[in-house]
């Protein structure tokens, strides 16, 4: 018992700067590199303003989360607080609404790796590249948390200097200083290429963006001084969203709006029109990197979650056993790696549309927690004033993004799917709250330390 204390404590002590890279790292992923495609083609020069937006909203929704690890650090972070907040419903349901969203979205991500990996060995079959990145994954994940955050580390440190690195060959080809196939005199984007309409519509690619700050917030709880949640959230957001802004200002600067697909990332189409094929082969290993590394921050922030609520009581306990040193928790990574295999084996036995209604409604289902995180905020801290106006602020951004994929047929359709899969685990608590035998939050529960 002693030693698994003194390992405990090893993995608690995170300063914030190590915090703010994790952040980095957790996401500053393919929602940028290669979602934000998307969000440009449906909304041209707008996208600046929408990624101001969304930087403002998640700034807020995380700063919430800080708020309350700051003032009751406590491993489960926004479940935990919900379960305190509203009951012991509450706890249930969201931490399940989570790792349900985390797992659609799952296939999706591994999908994009292996076909990354394609594009330098076209040979090699997609399965492979997938089974290679998950096993991967779920090592680095069954590290634990100071394996974790040393990994992330580094990948976001990866990240964030090929970001900067492609902002700087962007503005020398942007100012003449560079030989290019094109100059930006010869690019006119629109302001409103799709009208308000289409704006509306790409609002959620620019949230997308910035998903991973609840995986953050997990972690924040590890921090030396939980005070320092805020501070950390700060610096990271800050650094991104101006990295994100700046890109895809001399993105627009590069390429018609109208070129850019889905398939592609802006940054490597950007590199393409310039004829920097070389970079072209460096930008497609950042986006493994960028993948592999949000993906693996996901991995962990699922099975941490799965821990957590079986020792709730609203997970089947075994997922509490671990085993070895470093305390693996076998049977919970071996319900992630389940829910890795089915969520992989969907994406690529589906017909690609039906699949990502499957990813959209994962990744608004992500959305919707984030809204949960402002609504436990309000009943847990009883914020006033300029707090109060914070969180509203960030829960009506939030919701006209949501609402914006009903402009869409695509995006529609995957609405629908994810408001049938909350209602579908709305049900599920409900039966489960009604027939197990009543018990305290966690609010009324004598602490355990």
């Amino acid at each position: 018992m002693k030693k698994d204390h003194v390992h405990q404590k090893e993995e608690e002590k995170l300063s914030w700067i190590s915090l703010s890279l994790f952040g980095a790292g957790c996401t500053l992923g393919t929602g940028f590199f290669l979602g934000t495609s998307l969000a440009i083609h449906w909304s041209g020069l707008s996208v600046l303003v929408l990624l101001v937006l969304a930087a403002a909203g998640t700034y807020f929704v995380f700063g919430a989360l800080a708020q309350m690890t700051a003032e009751d650090p406590k491993e489960g972070a926004f479940r935990t607080y919900a379960g305190e907040a509203f009951g012991p419903w509450a706890g249930f349901g969201s931490g399940w609404m989570y790792w349900s969203s985390e797992m659609l979205i799952m296939g999706s991500s591994l999908t994009a790796l292996g076909l990354f990996s394609q594009f330098w060995f076209p040979k090699f079959p997609l399965w492979t590249f997938v089974a290679v990145y998950a096993c991967i994954g779920l090592f680095i994940a069954a590290l634990g948390a100071k394996g974790l955050t040393q990994t992330e580390n580094v990948l976001a440190l990866i990240k964030l200097a090929a970001t900067v690195a492609f902002i700087a060959i962007a503005a020398a080809a942007c100012l003449g200083w560079l030989d290019v196939k094109i100059t930006p005199q010869k690019i006119t984007n629109e302001w409103f290429p799709h009208q308000i309409k289409g704006v509306w519509t790409g609002f959620i690619y620019a949230f997308f963006a910035f998903a991973g700050i609840e995986v953050m917030g997990l972690m924040a709880a590890k921090l030396k001084e939980p005070k320092d949640a805020v501070k950390s959230g700060r610096v990271m957001l800050l650094t991104v969203s101006t990295l994100y802004v700046v890109a895809i200002a001399l993105i627009l600067l590069l390429v018609p709006a109208a070129k850019l697909t889905p398939d592609e990332s802006p940054l490597v189409k950007a590199m393409s029109s310039i004829g920097f094929t070389v970079v072209v082969h460096i930008l497609n290993g950042i986006l493994i990197i960028a993948g592999f590394s949000t993906m693996v921050a996901s991995i962990y922030a699922i099975t941490s979650m799965l821990v957590k609520l079986g020792e709730d009581g609203d997970a089947p306990k075994m997922f509490t056993k671990t085993w070895g040193k470093k305390n693996m928790p076998l049977y919970a990574l071996g319900c992630t790696a389940a829910g890795l295999i089915l969520s992989t084996l969907l994406a690529l036995w589906m017909p690609k549309s039906l699949f990502e209604y499957v990813t959209t409604a994962g990744s608004l289902v992500l959305m919707y927690t984030w809204l949960l995180i402002c609504i436990t905020y309000i009943k847990k801290m009883k914020p006033t004033n300029w707090n109060r106006i914070k969180v509203w602020t960030a829960m009506i951004l939030i919701l006209a993004a949501v609402a914006g994929t009903a402009m869409e047929k695509a995006s529609r359709r995957g609405l629908l799917a994810s408001i049938g899969l909350v209602a579908l685990i709305a049900l599920i608590t409900y039966i489960v709250n009604k027939v197990r035998k009543p018990r305290p939050s966690p609010s009324t529960e004598p602490s355990k330390s």
